[in-house]
C-alpha cells in the first residue's frame, strides 16, 4: 500500500513529483519485485520515472500522472499477493494494461475472479474484457464471444458450462461446432461417424479434459449429461436445462446459426464463440456471425461481447501476428476502395 506520498514544489508546472511507497511488513520483497528484480526490470521498462528501491520502500520520482500510475500498480500488485497470487511478468503487464485504459474495474478484482477450480488448478480472467464476458454469461441468457484467436473465448465458456454443471443449474452441456472442413467429403472418410467427426471436435474434447476428470468423461457422455456433436445435429430438438456452447460460429450459414438459436429451451444458456476474420465457407458465402450481429444486437438479454488482440493470452507473438494481419486486411479493403473509385472515374471521363 502507499503509506505516503511526497510531492515537490509547482505541481502544476513541469517540476517532477516524488511518491513513497512503504511495502507492507509481512509481504516479501522478492514476491513483489521478482527472483533478480525480474518484476522491477518490467515496471523500470514501463515507466520513464526512477524507481529506487531501499528495504521495504520503494520511491518513484518523475511527472506525476506517471508517479501516480506507478504507486497505483504497485498498490494492485500488493493486493494480488494477499490474495494469493503469485506475481508473474505477464500479471504485471496486464495489471498495468487495465490501470491505462482507466476503467472502474481493478486489476486486482480481475486477476483473482475465480471461474472454475477443477483438477489443482484455477481458471481465472486475464484481461478486463474477459472478465466483462465471463460477466455478461452470468447476467444474460445468450452471449456472443466474438474475437481472435488465444483470447480465451471457448475455454472460458467452457469453465462457465463446467462451474453451472457442478452447482446444479443445468442439468447437462452441450458442445458442438460446425464441420466446415469435412463438407460434402464427410462420407468419403473412413470410420464410423464418430470417428470422421472426431478431428472437428477434438478442440472440445481437450478443453473439456483441462477441467473434467478424463476417467469420468466417457460416463457423462453415455448418460448424455455431456454431448459433443456437430452442429447438424442440432435440427430439431429443444435444448432444455442445458448451457450450449457453438465454437468456431464464423463457419455457420445465417439458415444454421438461426437453426441453432432456435433450439434454446427453459432454464438454458447459449453461449456462441467465433472469429469473423477467419471464415472458411465455400465461395463467398455469408457468415452467420456476421450476419447475426447486424439482426439481434439490442435485443434484451443478448449481448455481444468483443475481444481484441490485447485479450490474446497466448504467446506474446500471437497478439502481434493477430494485429499485422489486421492492418493487412485494413490495407486490402482500402486498396479495392480505391480501385474501385478509379475505375468509377475512368468511365466517366469515358463518356
Amino acid at each position: 500500500m502507499v503509506e505516503s506520498t511526497e510531492r515537490g514544489q509547482g505541481a502544476r508546472t513541469t517540476s517532477p513529483s516524488q511518491v513513497k511507497i512503504v511495502v507492507p511488513d509481512d509481504h516479501s520483497m522478492v514476491s513483489l519485485l521478482g527472483s533478480r528484480d525480474e518484476l522491477l526490470h518490467v515496471i523500470e521498462r514501463a515507466f520513464h520515472s526512477d524507481i529506487h528501491v531501499r528495504g521495504n520502500e520503494i520511491t518513484v520520482t518523475g511527472a506525476e500522472a506517471e508517479t501516480e500510475l506507478v504507486s497505483r500498480l504497485f498498490a494492485e500488485l500488493i493486493d494480488l499477493l494477499k490474495g494469493g497470487t503469485q506475481l508473474t511478468p505477464d500479471a504485471v503487464e496486464r495489471s498495468l494494461a487495465m490501470l491505462r485504459t482507466d476503467t472502474k474495474e481493478r486489476p486486482a478484482e480481475v486477476l483473482t475472479l475465480d471461474v472454475l477450480s477443477s483438477r489443482g488448478r484455477t481458471i481465472r480472467p486475464k484481461t478486463l474484457n474477459q472478465k466483462r464476458y465471463v460477466d455478461a454469461i452470468d447476467k444474460h441468457t445468450v452471449v456472443f464471444g466474438i474475437g481472435p484467436a488465444g483470447t480465451g473465448k471457448t475455454y472460458l465458456a467452457m469453465a462457465k458450462a463446467v462451474k453451472a454443471l457442478q452447482d446444479k443449474k443445468v442439468n447437462r452441456i452441450i458442445l458442438t461446432r460446425p464441420a466446415v472442413e469435412a463438407g460434402e467429403r464427410l462420407g468419403f472418410l473412413p470410420g464410423t461417424l464418430y470417428e470422421k467427426i472426431d478431428p472437428y471436435l477434438r478442440p472440445l474434447y481437450d478443453a473439456l479434459h483441462d477441467m473434467v476428470d478424463p476417467d469420468s468423461i466417457p460416463r457423462l457422455m453415455a448418460a448424455g449429461t455431456i454431448e459433443v456433436a456437430p452442429l447438424a445435429y442440432m435440427r430439431g430438438r429443444t435444448l432444455n436445462d442445458s448451457f450450449i456452447i457453438l465454437d468456431e460460429a464464423q463457419n455457420t450459414s445465417p439458415e444454421q446459426m438461426k437453426m441453432f438459436l432456435t433450439r434454446l429451451g427453459f432454464g438454458s444458456k447459449v453461449v456462441v464463440t467465433g472469429d469473423v476474420t477467419q471464415v472458411d465457407l465455400p465461395n463467398g458465402q455469408d457468415s452467420g456471425l456476421r450476419v447475426v450481429q447486424g439482426i439481434l444486437e439490442g435485443i434484451d438479454d443478448i449481448h455481444f461481447c468483443r475481444l481484441n488482440s490485447h485479450d490474446v493470452v497466448r504467446h506474446k507473438l500471437v497478439t502481434d501476428i493477430v494485429d499485422a494481419y489486421s492492418r493487412y486486411d485494413e490495407s486490402r479493403v482500402s486498396e479495392i476502395k480505391q480501385g474501385a473509385a478509379g475505375r468509377g472515374s475512368s468511365r466517366k471521363r469515358g463518356r
